[in-house]
């Protein structure tokens, strides 16, 4: 049995962190789907940047959406949302199979939004109706101005994936807003079951620190923040305020480990997938991470729903003298500074892309 197929025995989904306009022309998304246990996908503009700029798979319909008059975002979002519009649809029997549990496609907002909650919402309603799949997430940020964004796409009954999460304290901020919109919806008379999804990034910890520690302990922070994390999980699913909105019909956000390839290249390229099997989560990653976990990875014991080691690993690295709180504060800042980047960068290769095709 491939070891896809024991994470998904085991409760885990598996998801493709990635999405291009040739992969789904040549079935390779249809072949992850139905030879690797891949039951959901994730994007973000670094991959529509690679994507868009990789080739000539968008330049059709880049030069019909520009003799229509888009320009720029607009631009973009009709392309990406054609790619998701057909990505959906392909995990469409995942999703009515599992009740509406997995078999999620993701869009994010504009990156550029991340410190404005207004825009946040309207841009993510609009998205959210024009894309018109039920099983489409839309990604918003954890930062301040995205927790608001988040409470109240969530009562507008949004399915939202909150991005950019690093630690315990941001999983629980991003989960308090989840359960309020759905808290609100109820006290409105609303059907609470919106789904949600919370992603929390783990090899950035390691890139950030892989210098600054002894070498027993690289590659070991980013997986004691995800038991960490697991642990209040866990809880947070067991609480009595979970218990009672799981009673008027609402459903619990579900862990999304994110950021799940391997960046070092002496370490294990199995690593983030082996260290995070868990039920009720889902892991998503990279084309070559999946590959190589259905060729020779394992599937071990699940992660400790107390957290294991975890409280031992971030002492270490205190004592090795990692501030990990305001690395925590710092990587979320970086992420949201990476993804704006990438997508003045995305914004620039379609623009790059226009002129060819006009020329």
């Amino acid at each position: 049995m491939k070891a896809t197929k024991k994470l998904h025995d085991l409760g885990q989904s598996l998801w493709i962190d990635n999405i291009t306009r040739d992969m789904l022309d040549d079935g390779t998304l249809e072949h992850y789907i139905s030879d690797l246990d891949v039951t959901g996908l994730t994007s973000n503009p670094t991959i529509f940047d690679k994507a868009i700029s990789g080739g000539d798979d968008y330049d059709a319909q880049i030069e019909e959406l520009k003799d229509e008059g888009l320009e720029a975002e607009e631009l973009f979002f009709e392309l990406a949302i054609t790619d998701l519009r057909r990505a959906a649809d392909l995990f469409k029997p995942v999703h009515d199979e599992s009740d509406t549990v997995d078999g999620f496609v993701s869009l994010e907002v504009s990156p550029l939004l991340a410190d404005e909650t207004d825009p946040t919402v309207k841009q993510a309603s609009d998205l959210h109706g024009k894309a018109d799949r039920s099983n489409l997430f839309i990604k918003i940020p954890g930062t301040k101005a995205g927790l608001p964004a988040i409470e109240e796409s969530i009562f507008a009954g949004i399915p939202i994936n909150v991005t950019l999460l690093f630690d315990r304290d941001q999983y629980l901020a991003a989960a308090d807003a989840y359960l309020k919109g759905i808290e609100r919806r109820i006290d409105a008379g609303l059907d609470p079951d919106v789904r949600s999804v919370a992603s929390l990034f783990i090899s950035r910890w390691d890139v950030a620190v892989h210098d600054e520690v002894p070498a027993e302990l690289r590659n070991t922070l980013g997986i004691a923040i995800g038991k960490a994390t697991y642990k209040a999980y866990r809880e947070l699913l067991d609480s009595e305020r979970m218990q009672k909105l799981e009673s008027e019909g609402a459903r619990p956000q579900r862990l999304l480990w994110a950021s799940t390839g391997t960046k070092d290249p002496d370490a294990s390229d199995t690593l983030y997938i082996e260290a995070f099997a868990a039920p009720n989560t889902i892991n998503t990653m990279p084309d070559k991470t999946l590959r190589a976990f259905a060729d020779h990875g394992e599937v071990g014991e699940p992660l400790p729903a107390d957290g294991g080691d975890a409280s031992e690993v971030l002492a270490a690295h205190a004592d090795a003298g990692i501030d990990v709180d305001e690395l925590s504060a710092r990587l979320q800042v970086e992420g949201a500074e990476a993804f704006s980047k990438s997508w003045h960068d995305m914004l620039d290769s379609i623009a790059e892309e226009a002129k060819k095709v006009a020329s």
